[in-house]
Order: C-alpha cells, then sequence, then structure tokens
C-alpha cells in the first residue's frame, strides 16, 4: 500500500496507522518521542506493532523488535490477499499490495536466529546484578571486582572470565608460614580489600546466583564475537530500514535476562550514538515486548537510569516503543515519555482492572465525542484508541480507528523460510561461531602458574602484546629474573624499564584500542569510564 495506491497511504513524512472518523497518522519527525502499545492478549497488539513496524522500514528506518511469539516473522514474507485483509483494506479506501520487508533474525541462544553476545565488561556491574538479582552488599561486592578487573588489566569476556576474578579476590584465609609459597593473586586481593570487605561468604553467593544465569542459558550470551549495534542500523538496497527480530520465544522463560538484555541494548545505543538533534526521521526504532518484565522489582537506582535513558535517547535519534498489556505496568515517570499512543482493548474483570481502564483513559488527550474508558472495553479485535503526537508535539485528540492490514505476512514463518533468509543474511558468519580470547581467566591462571606480568608490570612471560613489551625491555637489562637479590645497577635498571614499559604500554593501548588483548584490550594499564547503565562509555 503506497501513496499511489489511496490517498490514506504511507506518504514521505507520515505513517498511515488506521481509520476511524479521522485517519491516523504517526508523524516520522515525532516518531522518536516514544510511545506505547497496550492491550490484552488476543486484542490485536503484534499487528499493531506489524504495522508500525513496515511503516517504518518504508521510510528507510531500521527497527528492532523482540519476537515473543513467533508471529512478527512473517513481516519477512510476502503478504496473503486473504478475505478479512482484503475487506478491511476496502473498507478504509485501501487496495492491498502485499508486500515483504528484509529481515535479520537474532536469537541469544543461536538457534533461530544469529547469536546475540555481549562481553562482561560491556554488560556493567549494575545490570549485571539486576541480571543475578543481587542484595546491595552483593552489587557493592561484584562493583569493587569490575573496579579491580579494570584497574588491572583483565578483560571480563565470559563468564570463566567473572568467576576467576571473584575467586581472585576472596580474602587467602591460609595462615603463611615463614617458608611458605607468595601469594602471586595477592596483589589483586589487597586492592579488593581496599574497597572495602570483601568476603568468603558474599562472594559465594554471588558464584551461586551465576550457575543459575548459566543453567538459564548466559553463557552463551556472554563471549566473543560481541555484537556491533550498528548491524541493526541498515538499509536494504532499495532504501528501506532492515528489520531486526529478536527471535524471544525461549528467552521469555528467562525473564531477568531477557529484560537486562534489551536495557543493555538501549543503553549501549544511548552509549555509542552522537546528539542528533531533531531530524526528520529516526535514526532506529526500537520495540520493547513485555515491557512490565524491565520494572517488576526495579531498584530505585535502576528506574533512575531507565527514566534517564528513556529521557536522553530521544535527542539520539532512537525512538522506544513498549508493547505491554496494562498501561499501568509503566511507571509515571516512565509514561509520561511516551507521547505516541496505541490502546487495544481491556477488560475490567478485577478491581486492579478496573485501575487499569481509568488509568489507561485519564492518560489521553480528551476527546468530547468519545467516552474513553468505556470505549476502551468495548474495542474489538483490530481496533484502537489512539492518539500520536502532532506537528507542534502536543498529543492529538484520542481517537477510535480501526488498525490497517499489514501488507506482509501475519503470523509465523517455517523453518525453512528462515533458514532460507538467514542463508542470505548480511551478517551470514559474522557472529555464528564463538571466538575465545585470552581474557581475565586465562591472565589468571598464568599469574598462579608464574608465567603472567603481575599488576605492576613484573612477572613472567604471558600477557599478550604488553606482557611481550615488557620482557624485551627487562631482558636487556636483566632484571626479568626470578625472585631474588638484584645488584644496585639492576634494581636501577628494574625502575627504568617499568618507567619505560609504562609509557610504551600507555602509547600502545591509545593506538590500538581494542585490537590488543581482544575486544576489550583498551582496558589495559587504565581504568575504563562507565556509562550511565555501568556499561563501557566509548565516544
Amino acid at each position: 500500500m503506497t501513496a499511489q495506491d489511496s490517498k490514506l497511504g504511507d506518504t514521505d513524512d507520515k505513517i498511515f496507522v488506521g481509520k476511524g472518523n479521522e485517519p491516523a497518522w504517526l508523524t516520522l519527525a515525532l516518531a522518536n518521542r516514544h510511545g506505547l502499545v497496550t492491550g490484552a492478549t488476543g486484542t490485536g497488539k503484534t499487528v499493531s506493532l506489524q504495522v508500525m513496524a513496515e511503516g517504518f522500514a518504508r521510510a528507510g528506518v531500521p527497527v528492532f523488535a523482540a519476537d515473543i511469539k513467533g508471529d512478527l516473522s512473517g513481516i519477512s514474507e510476502v503478504g496473503e490477499a486473504k478475505d478479512f485483509i482484503l475487506k478491511r483494506a476496502a473498507d478504509m479506501g485501501l487496495t492491498f499490495q502485499p508486500d515483504q520487508f528484509s529481515t535479520v533474525f537474532w536469537d541469544v541462544f543461536g538457534e533461530q536466529g544469529h547469536p546475540v553476545r555481549a562481553t562482561v565488561t560491556e554488560m556493567g556491574p549494575l545490570l549485571l546484578a539486576r541480571m543475578l538479582d543481587l542484595n546491595d552488599v552483593q552489587e557493592g561486592v561484584l562493583n569493587v571486582a569490575f573496579r579491580v578487573a579494570d584497574d588491572n588489566g583483565l578483560a571480563l569476556i565470559d563468564m570463566k572470565d567473572l568467576r576467576a576474578l571473584l575467586d581472585a579476590i576472596v580474602p587467602d584465609s591460609g595462615k603463611k608460614g615463614p617458608d611458605a609459597e607468595e601469594d602471586p593473586l595477592a596483589p589483586i586481593r589487597k586492592a579488593a580489600q581496599g574497597f572495602g570487605n570483601v568476603t568468603k561468604a558474599t562472594v559465594g553467593t554471588i558464584q551461586r546466583q551465576l550457575l543459575v544465569l548459566e543453567n538459564q542459558g548466559g553463557t552463551k550470551f556472554f563471549g566473543e564475537p560481541a555484537l556491533t549495534l550498528k548491524d541493526f542500523m541498515k538499509t536494504d538496497r532499495d532504501g528501506r530500514g532492515m528489520v531486526n527480530i529478536l527471535v524471544a520465544d525461549k528467552l521469555l522463560q528467562s525473564p531477568r535476562l531477557y529484560a537486562t538484555f534489551l536495557l543493555w541494548m538501549l543503553s549501549e545505543l544511548f552509549e555509542e550514538l552522537p546528539e542528533a538533534g531533531d531530524l526528520p526521521k529516526p535514526k532506529l526504532v526500537f520495540f520493547f515486548d513485555e515491557a512490565h518484565l524491565l520494572f517488576n522489582d526495579a531498584p530505585k537506582a535502576l528506574m533512575d537510569k531507565i527514566e534517564q535513558v528513556v529521557r536522553l535517547i530521544r535527542s539520539k535519534g532512537v525512538g522506544v516503543y513498549f508493547v505491554t498489556q496494562n498501561p499501568i505496568d509503566v511507571p509515571d515517570r516512565v509514561l509520561g515519555q511516551l507521547g505516541n499512543r496505541v490502546q487495544h482493548a481491556l477488560r475490567a474483570f478485577t478491581p486492579r482492572d478496573q485501575k487499569a481502564v481509568a488509568a489507561a483513559a485519564q492518560t489521553f488527550r480528551p476527546n468530547p465525542k468519545l467516552d474513553t474508558a468505556k470505549v476502551i472495553m468495548e474495542l474489538g479485535k483490530g481496533e484502537a484508541l489512539v492518539s500520536f503526537l502532532e506537528g507542534n508535539g502536543t498529543p492529538a485528540m484520542v481517537e477510535r480507528v480501526m488498525i490497517r492490514p499489514p501488507s506482509a505476512r501475519i503470523g509465523p514463518i517455517t523453518p525453512e523460510e528462515r533458514k532460507t533468509i538467514m542463508d542470505a543474511s548480511p551478517v551470514k558468519g559474522k557472529y555464528d561461531t564463538a571466538i575465545d580470547s585470552e581474557s581475565a581467566y586465562e591472565i589468571l591462571q598464568k599469574r598462579i602458574a608464574g608465567t603472567a606480568p603481575t599488576a605492576d608490570g613484573t612477572g613472567g612471560e604471558g600477557g599478550g602484546i604488553l606482557g611481550q613489551i615488557g620482557s624485551i625491555v627487562g631482558t636487556i637489562f636483566g632484571t626479568n629474573t626470578g625472585r631474588g637479590r638484584l645488584t644496585a645497577g639492576q634494581r636501577i635498571a628494574r625502575d627504568v624499564t617499568r618507567t619505560v614499559t609504562d609509557k610504551v604500554v600507555g602509547g600502545v593501548v591509545a593506538d590500538l584500542g581494542k585490537s590488543v588483548g581482544g575486544q576489550l584490550g583498551s582496558s589495559v594499564g587504565r581504568a575504563l569510564v562507565r556509562g550511565a547503565l555501568g556499561g563501557l562509555l566509548r565516544r
């Protein structure tokens, strides 16, 4: 359905969403003011989501959406001219034109889409603590672990890295005799204790929570190659926005992993994208299905950060649309940021339902011709109350509309169709094979074996490029010998060596960035700067 097919088709600056007494238009220039799609199960939320995603894609705006039931996958295949679709189109004065949209499938478990991975360091302590359901004390110890890793150049890529680091910061409770071997991890343990009391019991609790996360599939999520979010922000050869679908039917069985993963993506977009101001259309639109999972039992500190990200990401050119059953699932301070609303039917069977109906009615700009609270309970399947922002940025009066039929297929695709799409994917091969780079686990193992450099640059032969630099310079001056008494000349040379090595290391880090020591090599030799939600701040 195009502008040529009907006066109500999409235009260069608007998306036609539905029609009642008046047509409902979503203005592209205001689409980054975020939105909300709500309604009871079976009332048509997924179809509304698909209609909006198709409109954005036609306009050249990339889309990311979580597919909870598999129904949204049909956007990748040509629509079918079924009787009810033709009738709805005719009732709106539209000519149905079957269409399909370029789609990339993603899957945290790598089963029905390209694997999605993040490194532990990129996730950050705040979101990881949320994922692990840690209390304040445990979250504090996790923050200590990240700080020690940052200060000591220990890249946390996967779960075994984090486990090894947690073991390394546990105080050594064994009694030491005069002839006892020196603890190779003593500097790390001392550094951890310098930030506060780190107890074995607290670390043990965190380790058990990691086991729970691993049993839910977290092992597959953490690792390399880590997702590059720019791969979401692409157009196809026709200039249409790519539709990125996260296969989330299995992921939803681990609700904390699901919610934290999507929040991590949102925070990464917030940190990575430059300020864009008011654009004629968004750079990316992000649909967050089952949005209540994000806010359930979230501590106030996290809620403050979520509100901040939602409020400020608009200026980065990203539109966020929350999809949930009840509008009261979204806290008021976030709800106030959502200017574009699509409200499907609600059922008032319980006092909470009645409260939801009243809250939904109050969030719309009143229409004297509609009893909004009454109409919400009368809406049929495919109908919705709609209020989009108008040209001056104020909400339009609420209208009862019939949502237009999608142009692509309604319903899931077959496994064979999915395989064909993945085989032709623009990111095929980029993420499909996991990589195990040298990181905290390997470095700590080498230190225990006496073959890796310690935090101050002394030690054995490992440590990648930076360790080799120290080893070469140390060999020249004869300072990389085992423990023992050095001559006065060697002590002077050792101090010079450390100074030179530190300068070289700083230069190498600045020049090579992530290419040193895997994706997170930029952390070596300096503390990392973390952003609003604890992830890496990369400019």
